[in-house]
């Protein structure tokens, strides 16, 4: 086993518009540029071990999502946790962010829901942290 990797430094998004994005990922999820060049963006949430976001401004878009060959679900790559999640859903409806429908578990409330950027990159809200997070 391996103990070079200790966790994600970075999650690279590609955009087709750089300044739109950042507008974007910096309102809605509230992150910080901590670079800016012509045709990319660092953004970090500026807490130890959670990934900065790479945003690269490209003509080839391959949204980030995947469809499960066994269940037709669209699954994203990306999920961001948030405690709030049927506030934070009806904030982005606020705020004309296309949003997916609300499922949380009825037995211990745990879920999440799906929202795309301006790109159409699929994104995921999810309240549920695993071990060691």
């Amino acid at each position: 086993m391996s103990n070079f990797i200790s966790h994600i430094a970075t999650v690279e998004i590609p955009v087709s518009n750089l300044a739109q994005s950042i507008d974007f990922y910096t309102e809605i999820l509230g992150v910080t540029v901590i670079f800016r060049g012509e045709t990319q963006a660092m953004l970090s949430f500026e807490a130890k071990g959670v990934p900065t976001l790479f945003l690269v401004q490209t003509e080839n878009m391959q949204r980030l999502s995947f469809v499960n060959s066994f269940t037709g679900v669209e699954h994203t790559i990306i999920d961001f946790y948030t405690e709030n999640l049927a506030e934070f859903r009806q904030w982005l409806m606020e705020r004309k962010v296309e949003v997916g429908s609300l499922n949380v578990n009825a037995e211990n409330g745990l879920g999440g829901f799906g929202f795309k950027d301006p790109d159409g990159n699929m994104l995921s809200a999810c309240n549920i942290l695993h071990e060691h997070q």
